[in-house]
């Protein structure tokens, strides 16, 4: 067995200490998805959700929108009451370079570890049982909307707060970030609709955002 393969999550240890032990590990080739999965515990739902969303957090990230097509299937997972994680087989095989999970760790270093003093275990009914289904459903909708053209970074910090809310078991990060999501979805839902009545406000912000959306209502 190798010093990697020694390497798991309790769960009584932070998130952060997680990613930087992940990084420790990582060769100069960095490790597969499925290498990263095995080293996680039963919160790798909300781990793995959580280290695909950081990236996307980053105003029009280039592929943002591929990233977010695991992330929906790990929501869906959740949502369904699986208890391991799947992603398909290409996904699992594909290899991090050790430059993206030293960034992810150290992101999460620098700019997380204060979820850590704030989040604990709190109103857990709404992060674990039908609350965490709950959580997991705008987790999903959430990751839909980080494929649309018009931004990924509102999404992403939501389901960043919600992942953070079930790896924690903490129902107010889970609602809190629930509550982002569904505000967004919101928007976008007004958003569309105004495309579709031709409203101005609409018509100006995906004009100035991605003007080629236009053409799909004719506009």
């Amino acid at each position: 067995m190798t010093a990697a393969q020694d390497v798991r999550d309790e769960p009584s240890q932070s998130f952060v200490g997680v990613l930087r032990q992940i990084d420790e590990v990582a060769g100069q080739e960095g490790l597969s998805v499925a290498a990263i999965v095995d080293r996680l515990d039963e919160r790798a739902f909300g781990l793995l959700i959580l280290v695909l969303a950081i990236p996307c957090l980053v105003p029009g990230l280039p592929g943002a929108q591929i990233i977010a097509i695991p992330i929906a299937l790990l929501a869906l997972q959740v949502l369904i009451g699986r208890r391991e994680p799947w992603l398909p087989g290409w996904f699992m095989r594909r290899q991090v370079n050790k430059s993206w999970i030293t960034a992810i760790a150290g992101f999460a270093d620098k700019r997380l570890s204060w979820t850590e003093r704030l989040a604990r275990p709190r109103l857990t009914f709404l992060a674990s049982g039908l609350g965490e289904r709950f959580v997991a459903l705008f987790m999903a909708l959430a990751a839909v909307t980080v494929m649309l053209p018009i931004t990924n970074t509102i999404p992403s910090v939501a389901l960043t707060i919600m992942s953070i809310g079930l790896i924690q078991r903490d129902g107010v990060f889970a609602a809190l970030g629930a509550a982002v999501a569904a505000a967004w979805v919101g928007l976008l839902t007004v958003l569309v609709g105004g495309l579709f009545l031709g409203a101005g406000f609409a018509v100006q912000l995906v004009s100035e955002r991605a003007p080629w959306v236009l053409d799909w209502f004719g506009r």
